[in-house]
This record gives C-alpha cells, sequence and structure tokens, in this order.
C-alpha cells in the first residue's frame, strides 16, 4: 500500500467524524425549532391527538386570535414589556459597558488592575445568587413591582467591561487619541467623536449578548415582580403554562407565543451579523 492513500485514508476518517459531528449538532439545533413551528400551527385538539409532525390541520390564524386576545390582550403588553427591557437596556448597558472598558484600557489610575481584577471575578458570580439582594436593595428603596426594579440591575454587565476593554486595545490605536488631543479636543469630545466610532462593532457585539441575556432573563422577573403587565414574554409564557395544567386551552397560545417570542433575537442577528462578526475578530486577534 503506497504512502499516499494511507496519509488519504485518515483524512477522509477525519472528514466524515467531523462531518457527522456538525450533522447531529444540526439536527439537535434544528428539531426542536421545527417542532415548534408545526406545534404553532396546531389546534388544542390536533395538538394532542396528531402526530406534531403531520403538515395538516393548520389553525394559525385561530391560535394568534386566541394569543392576542386571552387574558385581555396580555400577551401584547408583555411582548412590549420584553421589548422594553430588552432594547433599551441592552443599549444603555452596552454603552456602559464600553466606555468602561475603554476607561481601563487608555486611562490610568490608583489600583486599575485590582479594580479590573474585581470585574473579572464578578464575571464568575450566578445572577441567581444576587437575586436576593437586590431583591432587598429594590425593596429598601421601593422599587419593587415596577419597571426599574428590572431595568436598573440589567444596565451593568462585567462580561461586557471585559469585551469593552478587549475592544478598545484592539480597535483604537493610541496615535489617534494623542492627535486628538493635540487638535485640542477634551478627553470626553475625543471618546464620543472618535474613539466610540471606533468602537461600533464592539458596541454591537456587547448589545447583542446581553440583548439575548436580558430577553432570556426570567429569575429576576420573578422576584421582584408580581403585577402581571408588568411581565416579560418569559414570565408571562410560565404563568400560562402553570395555567394549561388545569385549563388546556392555554397550551396551544403558549406555543404560539413561544415561537412569537424567538423572533426578535433572530432579527437582530440577522441584521447585525456584519458588525458582530467583525467585533468577535478583533477580539480573538489582537
Amino acid at each position: 500500500m503506497s504512502t499516499g492513500s494511507v496519509l488519504v485514508r485518515p483524512r477522509l476518517l477525519g472528514r466524515t467524524a467531523a462531518t457527522t459531528v456538525v450533522g447531529i449538532a444540526v439536527l439537535y439545533t434544528v428539531l426542536p425549532v421545527l417542532w415548534l413551528v408545526l406545534a404553532a400551527s396546531k389546534n388544542r385538539d390536533a395538538l394532542f391527538g396528531s402526530n406534531i409532525l403531520d403538515f395538516g390541520n393548520f389553525s394559525v390564524g385561530a391560535n394568534l386570535h386566541a394569543l392576542f386576545t386571552m387574558d385581555d390582550g396580555l400577551y401584547g403588553r408583555w411582548y412590549a414589556n420584553s421589548l422594553l427591557y430588552a432594547v433599551v437596556g441592552a443599549a444603555v448597558s452596552a454603552l456602559i459597558s464600553v466606555a468602561c472598558g475603554y476607561a481601563f484600557d487608555k486611562f490610568r489610575f490608583r489600583h486599575k488592575e485590582k479594580l479590573f481584577g474585581l470585574v473579572l471575578a464578578a464575571v464568575m458570580v450566578p445572577q441567581t445568587v444576587l437575586a436576593l439582594p437586590l431583591y432587598l436593595t429594590a425593596s429598601g428603596v421601593g422599587l419593587v413591582d415596577t419597571v426599574w426594579a428590572v431595568l436598573i440591575p440589567v444596565l451593568f454587565n462585567p462580561f461586557g467591561v471585559y469585551l469593552g476593554r478587549i475592544f478598545s486595545e484592539g480597535y483604537v490605536p493610541n496615535d489617534v487619541l494623542e492627535a486628538a488631543r493635540i487638535d485640542g479636543a477634551g478627553e470626553l469630545v475625543t471618546y464620543l467623536r472618535v474613539s466610540l466610532r471606533m468602537l461600533g462593532p464592539g458596541f454591537v457585539t456587547v448589545f447583542l449578548f446581553q440583548l439575548t441575556a436580558i430577553w432570556n432573563n426570567f429569575f429576576l422577573p420573578m422576584v421582584m415582580l408580581s403585577d402581571q403587565h408588568l411581565y416579560p414574554l418569559s414570565l408571562g409564557l410560565y404563568t400560562w403554562n402553570s395555567q394549561a395544567l388545569v385549563s388546556p386551552e392555554y397550551y396551544p397560545v403558549v406555543v404560539m407565543g413561544s415561537l412569537l417570542a424567538v423572533l426578535p433575537l433572530i432579527i437582530a442577528f440577522v441584521m447585525l451579523q456584519r458588525f458582530w462578526r467583525s467585533g468577535l475578530t478583533a477580539g480573538a486577534v489582537k
């Protein structure tokens, strides 16, 4: 047997193994989404009495109507709440994170690395551990059961600060800042007019990470909120799913609501993926 054939066989085996792993990963990702799409098109009887993969018994219009009229249209309110918490929270959080990361990178101050070490340590703290202290703090200042009880805690993201520093090191050359200072620009003007534009891909990357985290946030709203009109989608759908145990008519609206709930994240990633990819590349290679 020639040396060439001996080398080709391991390569083919390696490619086959890699293709198999990728195929399994794709199926693991796509099949739940396919089930959700097909289940959302079924009415209650078809959902429990027929095969979900059967391309028949469609009832999309009726499910949508039931979804937006159930409990006096609470789903629409929950959707608006989630957009408020996620979009506003992620945008402000990304601005704060990028600014803090820029400060850690470009400015010199006492105990800078020790403070940055605290930021890195905060990344390792699970969010569930902070729920009770946050609740007690919010209760002390009278913010429990308000929009602010959910919105304020998500504005500060230690991992975003870490990414902000990485992006600042990779995107903002010190020579450009020195040139702006020589031209008479102050630090704030230099940051807003020069550095922030260069940090655009980094801002988008932090924004997408935080948008996903806030949109899927469940435990914090559950601790902070008791008014259903302030619930985000995650908590609202959980409430309906619990009620479905005694009222089966909630099952189709929960499935349809879950399908609609993933659309904003898909839209955000599709629209911003160009900036996100370049941001991840800059953060990985300096």
